[in-house]
């Protein structure tokens, strides 16, 4: 009996023990007091143009939140196959629904996509995959998220100009303090841009002087597509292609190895890795590459497109010729499954 009293008390000592370490690991590591950290970080703000009115509203009550240092310290284990990936972010009811939210804001969305110059579909395919359509933003305080992580000592230069740059956004009038939400990490809007994305990118669409994101979809499309087309996009192409191989694709160095394009650019060095070399889309078709269904690669007039192979479930598995476009999406996240889901998504909703 007092041996197991003893070791009930000594369990509850560890998980004590547990639970304070754990809760000590959430809390920002930094030795200058909160309140300190942030009359030092108001002087600066006012040095950048933010008004006194603008620092009250936005830090009134403001605190840091543990919770976003909790989730910017965990490093989830991706367990999902590129198959299952995939199969989630294409699903039937993303499909059905982003042809419902096209029909249903075709007279925003036609006229931005043809003012921007970039397909409609992967406007929405990059909609659809970042928020769900405009359905989920994120419901965490933008200032209170960037403000904990700049206070936090890992990434607290990174996040600490950031803060800066929402703090500006509220100074220009585009959104209120109180209707600033969006992820943990400080990603805002229906398109998810960051603060200094917001300024990089972010269109006034409708002219109204403001650049609402978040709840004004003509902004939100142009946004979206001003990000694609500043970033090489091409209104004369597709993203690429699912394609077919030759049956003696073992024999054939080009298509097997992967790796061996020289000085990928650095813009998204660890998904472009995983691509071929590029080719001209008459040398795949030298190279015994196919459409799908077994016919011929296009063939096009004025310039030949260039393409790399990307078989993201190995040499088994679907392999695809990407373009230009598709490198324009890895801008958006550097990953090629997410350039795949949005490519993909994109050509169920053509």
């Amino acid at each position: 009996m007092i041996r197991a009293i003893f070791l009930s008390f000594i369990s509850t000592i560890l998980s004590f023990t547990f639970f304070v370490a754990h809760a000590q690991r959430q809390v920002p590591d930094n030795p200058v007091p909160f309140d300190a950290w942030l009359e030092e970080f108001k002087a600066e703000a006012r040095t950048e143009g933010i008004s006194d009115q603008i620092l009250d509203a936005a830090f009134k009550d403001l605190t840091p939140n543990e919770k976003v240092v909790e989730l910017d310290r965990r490093q989830p284990e991706f367990t999902q196959t590129a198959e299952q990936y995939l199969e989630r972010r294409v699903s039937p009811l993303r499909i059905k629904n982003g042809r419902s939210k096209m029909a249903e804001f075709a007279e925003v969305l036609n006229p931005s996509a043809r003012d921007i110059a970039v397909q409609k579909r992967f406007i929405a395919a990059i909609w659809g995959m970042e928020t769900n359509y405009g359905t989920y933003t994120g419901n965490f305080n933008i200032v209170r998220s960037l403000m904990t992580l700049a206070y936090d000592m890992r990434r607290s230069a990174f996040f600490r100009k950031e803060l800066l740059k929402a703090l500006t956004i509220l100074e220009e009038g585009h959104i209120a303090p109180d209707k600033m939400i969006g992820s943990w990490a400080g990603a805002m809007g229906q398109g998810q841009f960051m603060p200094t994305s917001f300024f990089a990118y972010a269109y006034d669409m409708d002219g109204d002087g403001r650049k609402d994101i978040w709840t004004n979809e003509a902004d939100v499309f142009g946004s979206i597509g001003n990000y694609l087309s500043v970033h090489g996009w091409r209104p004369d192409q597709t993203w690429g292609r699912e394609v077919k191989l030759p049956d003696d694709i073992g024999e054939r160095q080009a298509l097997v190895d992967l790796t061996h394009e020289p000085n990928p650019p650095r813009s998204c060095k660890r998904a472009l890795k995983d691509h071929s070399k590029k080719y001209s889309l008459d040398e795949w078709q030298e190279m015994g590459v196919r459409n799908l269904d077994g016919s011929d690669l296009p063939k096009v007039t004025n310039t030949n497109i260039e393409a790399t192979l990307l078989m993201p479930m190995g040499i088994e598995g679907p392999a695809y010729l990407t373009y230009q476009n598709f490198r324009s999406i890895l801008t958006y996240n550097c990953s090629n499954l997410y350039a795949l889901g949005v490519s993909l998504l994109s050509d169920e909703l053509k």
